[in-house]
């Protein structure tokens, strides 16, 4: 046999065996890849091809263009063309129409003998998983440097009062002047009372969902209203606010130290946010509502533009910066009520007040 053929069969039979080791590769690979030639026309796919991008056998010939879910991933023709134009790889970060991410990898094929390139060999890395992680990092570091003006800004005024208060509490004391001594106590118990339910706020916020106290129990609404006004009697006090009950359902199945924190921040609020001039007015009603039992909160206060009514349940969101506060309370009130399988909606117009209704499970 001439030498020649005996050379040209040897170097059939590595093709085919090159080619039958690249068949197995593509079989068996968990990368989403794709061959594309020249003409923009699809030659192969990769069984996770076909998975994520719901490809058949009958795509492969087809130009991609055509087959849908590859024409709707956003510039893959355009990017292919400039490869191939360019003979340079690409690499850019993709969102597929079901919402993941993928690290689109470009490589141009290229045939040496001819000194050419012969269309693309594109992969897909699943970075969905990366890119959640690194949003979830970059609100974690905005809620952190939110946090930490928050502190900074709401403790300033309490913190400046009691080095005030304490330097005319010593003056008063050397003048030995019990009357006075006695009102400037009141003043500092007044502020360490505010410093205090400042870091109960923020030490809540890291509970939520916890505690074994948050466990749903069988509790009598209105006891839990009295250690709540017994907790703001002196804001009840100076400013004179009503509060009237009409508790159609007596006791609901909740945990009891949410229920009292939720109360306590919606009546807190209620009376800070009064109208300038009026005395607050607080309507507390339960009632059956459909699957749910009913527990609004009703205020005379300033009231809520309905462009911001969605706003006030995130965190660190503070509509007024005047009125003291860290602007987590809302959404620890929201957040406790839907760990519990319930939900909260707001209904207000600005100068005729506010009603939360918190909706829980029957």
């Amino acid at each position: 046999m001439d030498n020649s053929v005996v050379a040209e069969k040897k170097e059939i039979k590595k093709l085919l065996e090159i080619n039958e080791e690249l068949e197995n590769y593509f079989r068996n690979t968990i990368i989403p890849q794709l061959f594309v030639d020249a003409d923009l026309i699809l030659r192969k796919f990769s069984p996770p091809a076909n998975m994520h991008f719901n490809l058949v056998a009958a795509d492969i010939g087809k130009p991609i263009a055509e087959i849908d879910r590859l024409a709707h991933l956003p510039g893959l023709v355009e990017n292919i063309t400039e490869v191939i134009s360019s003979n340079q790889d690409m690499e850019r970060e993709i969102q597929t129409n079901d919402k993941r991410w993928f690290q689109m990898n470009i490589l141009p094929y290229f045939i040496k003998k001819e000194n050419r390139t012969n269309g693309v060999v594109i992969t897909f890395v699943d970075i969905t998983g990366r890119v959640n992680d690194k949003r979830d990092i970059e609100r974690l570091n905005a809620d952190h440097e939110t946090f930490i003006y928050s502190v900074s800004h709401d403790f300033r005024a309490p913190l400046g009062n009691l080095v005030i208060l304490i330097e005319l509490l010593k003056t008063a004391t050397l003048k030995k002047d019990i009357e006075e001594s006695e009102k400037l106590l009141e003043m500092v118990d007044k502020s360490a009372r505010v410093m205090r339910n400042m870091i109960n706020e923020l030490t809540d916020l890291s509970k939520i969902g916890s505690e074994p106290d948050d466990r749903a129990d069988i509790i009598h609404v209105e006891s839990i209203l009295e250690e709540v006004k017994f907790t703001l009697k002196d804001q009840i006090y100076q400013s004179h606010a009503k509060i009237t009950t009409s508790l159609d359902i007596p006791d609901l199945h909740f945990s009891r130290k949410n229920l009292r924190s939720i109360l306590y921040n919606l009546l807190s609020n209620a009376i800070k946010f009064v109208q300038p001039e009026k005395t607050p007015e607080i309507f507390i009603r339960t009632e059956k509502a459909g699957e749910y039992l009913l527990l609004s909160v009703k205020d005379s206060g300033v009231g809520i533009e309905e462009e911001k009514q969605k706003e006030i349940f995130l965190k660190f969101t503070r509509l007024r910066p005047e009125v003291q506060g860290t602007g987590i309370g809302l959404f620890i009130v929201s957040k406790m009520i839907e760990n519990h399988g319930g939900k909260i909606e707001v209904d207000s117009k600005p100068g005729k007040g506010t009603t939360f209704n918190i909706y829980l499970k029957n």
